[in-house]
């Protein structure tokens, strides 16, 4: 019989209403990593659960011989907030961030992410083949306006070093979009891929999709230049049929003044606002973000 991995593994799972499947899934990340490693702690971060969510994590906990830790969030924070909570409370060398009681992956694909990263991969994710159009038009707009060599997917689970994490950290104290800040880490970042489709998202992706833009690539500022090329183009062409008015035809007096102050004058609205654009994504680059969740309590459950 093969030995049991000593590396101490650590795996956070995000709970939100999911009393109908979180057990099964519990019984499978369990097994796999029982089997496979000395050493692991299972942290579940109950994201306001108003189901029997919890109850039923509770009673399997009792059944289990395993460490597992309840984090109880005290408002309905979000699958990235509440999985920040669960990170910084792990204490493993490495960490499986289960962002879903979903398993529509084989259970073997965990044991084979963590071969990955001791081959040498701080960041190791784990993605459907299949993409929504609207997750595709994402990571498109992201990866081509993106700070980092490596391109974003979907994924349904991914295993990250504490050296990736303590990585990101030092950027940030907090992470609003977690694939984006290991990406930017610096560090070696795989996909393992299976044939699959991830299922439902969470509200409130449209938001996260947008500060994840703005906090990790350029976009916005490519936007406000394109816009400001554009309307450089419209104030050379006023200008022109200005000039061309005052010198063929007969403006209104004080027509040409006008036009001319309009003209430079949105122009000059516009430049400043690309500046400005600039140095905000400067500011957000040195200064975000602090702590954003509140935890409500913390339960130790052990046989």
């Amino acid at each position: 019989m093969r030995d049991k991995e000593k590396s101490f593994i650590s795996g956070v799972v995000y709970l939100h209403n999911d009393s109908d499947s979180a057990v099964k899934f519990f019984d499978a990340i369990d097994r796999v990593l029982n089997e496979h490693f000395e050493t692991y702690e299972l942290i579940v971060v109950n994201d306001a659960s108003t189901d029997e969510s919890v109850a039923k994590i509770k009673a399997w906990a009792q059944d289990h011989d395993c460490t597992l830790t309840l984090i109880n969030m005290s408002r309905f924070h979000g699958r990235e907030d509440a999985m920040n909570a669960g990170i910084d409370t792990a204490i493993g060398d490495y960490v499986y961030e289960f962002d879903s009681v979903q398993m529509p992956y084989a259970p073997s694909l965990i044991y084979d992410a963590y071969e990955r990263a001791v081959e040498g991969n701080d960041i190791v994710c784990v993605c459907p083949k299949h993409m929504r159009f609207g997750s595709r038009l994402f990571y498109k707009v992201f990866n081509d306006n993106s700070k980092t060599k490596y391109q974003l997917q979907t994924d349904v689970f991914r295993l990250v070093t504490r050296r990736a994490i303590n990585r990101a950290h030092a950027s940030s104290s907090y992470m609003p979009y977690r694939k984006a800040a290991y990406a930017a880490s610096g560090l070696s970042m795989v996909a393992m891929s299976f044939d699959g489709q991830t299922r439902g998202e969470e509200l409130g992706r449209a938001s996260l999709a947008i500060d994840s833009l703005a906090l990790y690539t350029n976009a916005g500022f490519k936007i406000s230049i394109g816009v400001t090329a554009f309307m450089s183009v419209v104030a050379f062409l006023a200008l022109l049929y200005t000039v061309i008015t005052y010198l063929i035809g007969k403006p209104i007096e004080g027509w040409t003044t006008l036009m001319l102050v309009m003209t430079f004058g949105f122009l000059g609205l516009f430049v400043i606002l690309s500046i400005l654009i600039k140095y905000a994504s400067l500011n957000i680059d040195m200064n975000f973000r602090r702590q954003k969740y509140l935890i409500e309590s913390v339960e130790k459950i052990n046989n």
